[in-house]
């Protein structure tokens, strides 16, 4: 790893991990004034635990027939000080992916879970269901393997579809069924308490989505490294158009957070295939992502579950869409230029995979702790805003006395 490849890697990094407080300002506006703290704290209390887990067993956990120095030894990598920079900084560049991914998830039970249980769920959701599928995805598993074994290309998964949108998509769903509804959840009745909040928390995403998306570049040789970086601005642009133009038509206006969410739409459907696609493709991956994700979001209302943030409508949803899109339009391997829906086959395989996989590991997890410890606060809490009762603390203290 050259000079320059070892500053892109650091700045990648650190920028991927800047999404995880990003999260939490873009989640943080969304919800009740009362409930802010709370819905904060789930993205840094993740930061920090998945965090040290990843040290501790994650790494070892994400690697299929990982070398020996990392065998029967979870501390491997806490201990490993002779590792070289580029080891490190891979390892480092890879934890960031776990913590944003376990922390998307939280979105969905916002204004209604206790710390301590979000907290536990985080740390048994990232070591049985991240660290597998991780290791399945990028690691050497099944799914890599996955065209081989059938004779079709390969997987196609460079930045997370897969690993990270549908995985959080997917358990974002069952975690809101296992918490049930808000008190008094219904269309319109729950307004975000602070927009500008949420658009800062939405540009520290799409700044930090290069990083993202272009970021394991400094790991290779770098050939692709402006195709994705434009691939990544114009499908999150073009998302944006899409969901704007779906609200004009709906609702007769075009709101300041449809249009951050259309653009994080177009940026998760953009995720997958950020290298994979020309740049005229991802601008109608986007489009179409935007459009797809400002519909789905409307199902929770259809299908009676309430997913507060709307995790599964734009991750969940936007990560099927941009894995099913290769299928077609994969550059050299996509159906629309082979003929052959080799591609297709496999990302579907894939896709839904994950996402039952991920769902079954989140429902379990989060049953056990809602039977056991109780994951859901009380109902007064929510009423009161959990904020005061679970962290003691004021989102704002406007008044002194």
């Amino acid at each position: 790893m050259d000079s320059g490849q070892l500053t892109w890697a650091i700045v990648a990094t650190a920028m991927v991990l800047f999404m995880t407080p990003g999260l939490a300002f873009f989640y943080g506006g969304l919800v009740k004034a009362k409930s802010v703290i709370s819905m904060m704290m789930m993205s840094v209390g993740t930061m920090a635990l998945v965090g040290v887990l990843w040290v501790l067993v994650g790494r070892g956990m994400s690697v299929v027939d990982h070398p020996d120095d990392f065998s029967g030894n979870p501390f491997s990598d806490f201990l490993a000080v002779n590792d070289t920079n580029e080891s490190l900084l891979s390892s480092l560049f890879a934890a960031s992916f776990a913590i944003i991914t376990v922390a998307l998830i939280s979105g969905a039970v916002a204004d209604r879970a206790k710390f301590g249980a979000w907290m536990l769920f985080a740390g048994a959701f990232a070591v049985l269901a991240y660290f597998p599928i991780s290791a399945w995805v990028w690691g050497g598993g099944w799914i890599a393997k996955l065209g081989e074994s059938m004779g079709l290309p390969p997987v196609i998964d460079y930045a997370g579809g897969l690993a990270v949108e549908i995985t959080s998509g997917s358990a974002a769903l069952a975690l809101a069924l296992v918490l049930g509804k808000r008190v008094n959840f219904g269309r319109g009745i729950h307004q975000p308490h602070n927009v500008p909040l949420t658009l800062i928390g939405f540009g520290i995403l799409f700044f930090g989505w290069f990083g993202f998306n272009a970021g394991a570049e400094a790991f290779g040789d770098m050939s692709k490294v402006g195709l994705i970086c434009m691939n990544t601005f114009v499908a999150g642009a073009a998302g944006s158009l899409g969901w704007m133009l779906i609200e004009r038509i709906k609702d007769g206006k075009a709101t300041s957070v449809g249009a951050a969410s259309g653009a994080v739409a177009g940026l998760v459907a953009i995720t997958p295939s950020c290298a994979n696609l020309t740049p005229s493709f991802a601008i109608l991956l986007g489009l179409i992502a935007g459009i797809a994700c400002a519909y789905a979001i409307e199902l929770k209302f259809a299908l009676g579950f309430d997913d507060s943030l709307d995790v599964v409508g734009i991750h969940l949803v936007g990560g099927l869409v941009g894995m099913t899109f290769l299928g077609f339009f994969a550059t050299d391997t996509g159906w629309v230029f082979t003929g052959d829906p080799g591609q297709l086959i496999v990302q579907v395989i894939a896709a839904l995979s994950v996402l039952a996989y991920s769902f079954l590991a989140a429902l379990l997890i989060g049953s056990i702790i809602e039977k056991t410890m109780g994951f859901r606060a009380s109902t007064e809490a929510e009423i009161a805003g959990i904020d005061t009762v679970v962290h003691g603390e004021l989102g704002y203290a406007l008044d002194e006395d």
